[in-house]
């Protein structure tokens, strides 16, 4: 039953959506009514409704008493919040590491803040992830949108 209970509940949370920083600042809150969440333009006039997220970037700055990491992508900066409490997650914090991290939002102005709860180090194919990150995005969310 408890194997039920859970495969029910995972089933109703939305997948993460990879989004860029940019999308997130000019996000809109969704209506009380239709829940948590915020509203992005995807392009073309089309937007999303998200709530948790896929983001890359690289670190910036390691605040480790403040439980945060600034981290910057190709369309501008963003906090995330939450990264003491990460499984596996120490090698994600340190400045220049080029980083994954999936999260809830918790602000989009003046600058997105996420609360992780996923982080992994995508350094050593740094490159290649850096170069492909926007196109996924944007492949993504056109077939989504």
């Amino acid at each position: 039953m408890n194997n039920t209970l859970k495969t029910t509940v995972d089933r109703k949370r939305p997948p993460p959506y990879k989004v860029l920083s940019g999308q997130l600042r000019t996000a809109v809150s969704r209506p009380a009514d239709s829940g948590e969440g915020y509203v992005i333009r995807t392009g073309r006039g089309r937007s999303l409704q998200v709530s948790l997220v896929w983001m890359q970037g690289t670190v910036l700055e390691v605040q480790l008493d403040r439980n945060t990491l600034l981290l910057m992508d190709e369309t501008g900066t963003f906090a995330v919040q939450g990264v003491n409490n990460i499984p596996k997650g120490k090698p994600c914090l340190s400045q220049g590491k080029y980083v994954m991290v999936m999260g809830v939002i918790q602000a989009v102005s003046p600058e997105p803040v996420i609360r992780a709860v996923k982080m992994a180090d995508l350094s050593a194919l740094a490159t290649l992830h850096r170069r492909m990150w926007k196109l996924e995005v944007e492949d993504l969310q056109q077939v989504l949108a």
